[in-house]
């Protein structure tokens, strides 16, 4: 049983890997947001939403409720998502899993990674459980920057005291927000309290981290046993409308792919910004604008064409460039692809993303505040200096290698052979989410 909300980039990737597994022959159910009904059963799983757990749509503006786009404050974003997803309705998420349980037996639980609540009722069914951790891995790990703020790895004494000082900071925003509600939950339930929130998190059977090794930091350094990098997960969202271009076959204007995400974080000044600064150049530009806003927001020069949505893998092979928020799927897509990226971070995991497309070589990082003038010079630095597309390249060898591999469906395939229990049917608890 997949366990998800409606988060933007977290569904596509968790559906992915449900549709595999029933693909292969196993029964997959979905529990999530209402929205999530169409996007499941075009997946091939059986659907139900949470009763009482709170609904929640990142990608409509009115029936967000979390809003973090409205908070400028790093610190305080990472509060109210905490608060109003995360970890305040635990015992409701909690409650919500077990109650579909009883209705629809389940063998095996995968558990969106922002979903606390959903974790602590897959533990207290004693059911095998994988995390399913759609963006680079997050807790606390030595070696690793914090979370969310976008730094690159420690060099020296010096970095080091900059990560000690400034994780403890975000930990502490993350133990004061979580750890209440969870221990709130899980004594409800009959279970003991712990410690520190981040021991929710390791008691999984499996941990598994949809992205590729070698883009995150944590990827090369010791982590628990039970976590795996298993790769990114490429598909298009359901909901992708076709795209046929409209330039000729014949024209050899390079193409500038423009992605500011599939959820609304207030981005429609810096798409008019990006797509000014195209407009003065010699190149075509494709603005995606994810089902969230709508070509008539903007004024649009006569070399950029601006669409609700359009297949990226369709896209993606054609472009020279991506400009992307810095949502973990659209980096993903591309680097899969060996195009360089211009991440223009609005919040959440994405100025973390950011911070490894830097560290690769396979892009640059521009403020969401950056004037046209700045981006302009940004893509013209793609384009023409080849370092970034070829330190892109070589990210898509070893995303190609994950995807062949499908390490994903393996892992969740052996979960009950692994925690010694039998899976004749395969269900996943997934929450959706996304950077």
């Amino acid at each position: 049983m997949f366990v998800m909300f409606e988060g933007g980039g977290n569904v596509p990737v968790q559906l992915a890997i449900a549709k595999r597994l029933v693909a292969r022959g196993h029964a997959a159910h979905v529990l999530a947001d209402a929205p999530l009904r169409e996007q499941a059963l075009a997946a091939g799983c059986t659907f139900a939403t949470f009763p009482t757990a709170p609904a929640q749509n990142f990608r409509d503006r009115e029936a967000d409720r979390v809003r973090d786009w409205s908070i400028a404050n790093p610190m305080k974003q990472l509060a109210r998502v905490a608060s109003e997803l995360v970890f305040g309705p635990a015992e409701r998420y909690a409650r919500d899993v077990l109650a579909e349980i009883e209705r629809h037996p389940t063998d095996a639980i995968a558990v969106d990674c922002l979903l606390f609540g959903a974790m602590v009722g897959a533990e207290r069914s004693g059911l095998p459980t994988a995390q399913l951790h759609h963006i680079p891995f997050s807790w606390p790990t030595r070696g690793v920057p914090p979370f969310g703020l976008g730094l690159h790895p420690a060099r020296g004494p010096l970095g080091r005291f900059r990560d000690r000082m400034l994780g403890a900071i975000t930990t502490r925003t993350f133990e004061r927000n979580g750890l209440p509600p969870v221990n709130a939950a899980r004594v409800a339930l009959g279970m003991q309290p712990l410690a520190s929130v981040f021991e929710q998190a390791k008691r999984q059977d499996r941990v598994l981290v949809l992205t590729s090794k070698r883009f995150d930091f944590a990827g090369h350094v010791e982590l628990p046993a039970n976590v795996v990098h298993v790769g990114p997960q490429l598909d298009d969202p359901a909901w992708v409308a076709p795209w046929t271009s409209p330039w000729t076959a014949d024209d050899q204007r390079p193409l500038v792919l423009v992605a500011l995400g599939s959820t609304f974080q207030n981005q429609g000044s810096i798409t008019q910004r990006v797509i000014d600064a195209l407009g003065s150049l010699p190149v075509r530009g494709l603005v995606t604008l994810g089902g969230v806003l709508s070509p008539s927001d903007f004024v649009l020069p006569p070399n950029v064409s601006a669409v609700g949505s359009a297949p990226h893998q369709t896209v993606m092979p054609l472009a020279r460039a991506v400009v992307a928020h810095g949502g973990h799927g659209t980096v993903m897509k591309a680097l899969s692809y060996g195009k360089p990226l211009l991440c223009v971070p609005l919040g959440r995991d994405q100025a973390d993303n950011a911070a490894r497309v830097e560290v690769a070589g396979a892009g640059l990082r521009a403020s969401a505040k950056a004037s046209a003038s700045t981006l302009r010079t940004a893509i013209v630095r793609l384009i023409d200096e080849p370092s970034y597309a070829e330190r892109a390249k070589e990210m898509a060898d070893d995303i190609a290698r994950d995807v062949a591999a499908d390490r994903a469906v393996a892992e969740l395939e052996s979960l009950p052979r692994s925690t010694g229990r039998r899976l004749p049917v395969l269900a996943t608890l997934a929450d959706t989410v996304c950077p």
